[in-house]
């Protein structure tokens, strides 16, 4: 029994492997962490190639560059590659890092599992991403994969699919790993209404994962059995239905939304309280406020869908519902704000990161309640007013948040600060041309423009070819961004323990760079 235990200890003395087997091998949640956000940021700039290659051909009217059908497949694959391959795995790595940290376990639950869930999403995006170059191209019907447009794929229709299965299963697997890790293994003292707000909105986000998930792999499964087993559930001429696709697709579409949306307000809820130097105000209320999110984020799919020929019925309470579902966030933006009201603020990046989400997030939030009014959705559906909302919610919205969080804890991570001025810089130019990029989609939606086309009228013109500048420009920022990393990661002023003036939680109470192995004996919470 002693020498058992000498051997563990002993394990624990040396740090990590080295070498390349090192990172294939690993079940260290941060050695893991680390794996999902350079994959993050690695299809960040994938996903934003697409979309450039989009708002090139929107740049001036005419055909220019490529042609109609590769167009819709770049921003079919650009849509996939951001939701699947870059945020959700850029908070899943934050997950990994943060949750144990924060709540005093010393790894994950699941740790083999952990593993598993990461690689397969390198092969998952690759398989995406080659479909381009199949017979017939890549999928090319929109994300949402309506049939029977997505049922006139080439070749690569049935990798597709599985790419999205694969990415489907990856994110099941790390949802169930968050939530057995957070209900087991807190440290003692740590009660559920102790846990950093963080690691609620993970929690609350895994559930959501592991029931939203499932659907959409049964949505392409079934256009799967469609294509190839002469089922008949979408399409019209065997008795089949296409509406019955989207309402599907949406079962999972909308609680998606949150799934992105709930873990950068985690990273906001621990960001705004440091720099403000008070604790977060109302922390009960948001968490009833993020757990009423989850809930009513499973009865709204249908908004996305006013203009199907729904009963009238049908639509008003799709209409009300999603109408309600801007409480409990209105309840957070009152509380951010509230922290903030009296604090003694200072405007480091992260900070500026989180006030940027808020601002922005918030017209987000304003154009989807304009939308959630049935009538005059009817306008603005499938016009670049959408295209505009949803880019608003998930750019200044989730990527700020995002990178706001890697700026707060690439000290704790590297143990160097990062360079602040360069940070500034990376804030202010992503600021200024997010919104040259987006907001100007508003008014082309506004007059009439539809989404997903190469093509438009020539009263078009000017605003595409602002909105085209702003995309450049905001992709060009993002280099900015990983020379910041880069850099910090070489070396730098050392960061202390506390790293930031105030900052609450465990996570700080370790050095800066955290061990490989952080609480062996669990730390007791006051």
């Amino acid at each position: 029994m002693s020498a058992t235990t000498h051997a563990h200890t002993h394990d624990h003395d040396h740090g990590p492997p080295k070498g390349l087997m090192r990172w294939v091998t690993t079940t260290n949640h941060k050695d893991i962490g680390t794996l999902y956000l350079i994959f993050a940021l690695v299809m960040l700039f994938v996903g934003g190639g697409m979309a450039l290659v989009v708002r090139a051909e929107l740049f001036q009217p005419g055909i220019q560059f490529v042609n109609p059908d590769f167009f819709n497949q770049m921003t079919t694959i650009h849509a996939l590659v951001m939701v699947f391959g870059m945020i959700m795995p850029a908070f899943a790595g934050f997950a990994n890092w943060m949750i144990p940290m924060m709540i005093g376990a010393p790894d994950m639950a699941l740790p083999r599992l952990n593993n598993w869930s990461f690689w397969l999403l390198p092969f998952a995006a690759t398989m995406l991403i080659g479909t381009i170059f199949m017979p017939g191209g890549g999928p090319a019907a929109g994300w949402t994969l309506y049939p029977p447009l997505s049922l006139q794929a080439g070749d690569s229709f049935p990798f597709s699919i599985f790419a999205i299965h694969l990415l489907g299963i990856s994110s099941i697997m790390a949802s169930i790993n968050i939530i057995v890790t957070i209900l087991n293994m807190r440290a003692p003292g740590m009660t559920l209404m102790k846990m950093p707000l963080f690691v609620w909105t993970w929690l609350i986000t895994a559930y959501l994962l592991i029931g939203a998930m499932p659907v959409l792999a049964g949505g392409v499964t079934m256009l799967l059995t469609d294509q190839f087993f002469g089922t008949s559930f979408f399409q019209a001429a065997g008795g089949g239905d296409p509406v019955l696709y989207q309402h599907i697709f949406w079962f999972f579409g909308h609680p998606e939304v949150y799934i992105i949306i709930l873990p950068a307000f985690g990273i906001i809820s621990q960001i705004i309280p440091t720099f403000s130097r008070k604790p977060l105000f109302g922390y009960d209320s948001m968490v009833y406020a993020t757990a009423a999110i989850g809930f009513l984020s499973y009865i709204v799919w249908a908004h996305h869908m006013f203009t199907v020929g729904m009963p009238l019925a049908g639509e008003l309470f799709f209409m009300l519902s999603t109408m309600l579902i801007s409480v409990p966030t209105g309840v957070k933006i009152f509380n951010w704000l509230s922290t903030m009201w009296r604090g003694s603020l200072t405007f480091e990046t992260p900070m500026l990161f989180a006030v940027g989400f808020l601002f922005m997030f918030s017209i987000g939030g304003f154009t989807g309640l304009m939308m959630a009014l049935a009538p005059v959705d009817f306008q603005y559906h499938d016009t670049y007013f959408i295209v505009a909302h949803f880019h608003y919610v998930l750019v200044p919205g989730a990527l700020f948040a995002a990178l706001g969080g890697a700026y707060y804890w690439l000290p704790k991570w590297t143990g160097h600060m990062y360079d602040e001025t360069l940070g500034k810089w990376h804030f202010w130019l992503s600021t200024i041309f997010v919104n040259l990029l987006f907001f100007p989609q508003h008014f082309l939606g506004l007059a009439g423009m539809p989404r997903r086309i190469p093509d438009y009228a020539t009263q078009f013109a000017d605003w595409n070819m602002w909105s085209s500048i702003g995309g450049f420009g905001f992709g060009l920022s993002q280099l900015l961004f990983v020379w910041v990393v880069i850099k910090c990661a070489r070396g730098g002023a050392r960061a202390t323990a506390r790293v930031w003036d105030q900052p609450n939680g465990l996570e700080w109470t370790v050095p800066s760079p955290a061990p490989y192995h952080t609480f062996e004996q669990a730390p007791d919470v006051k």
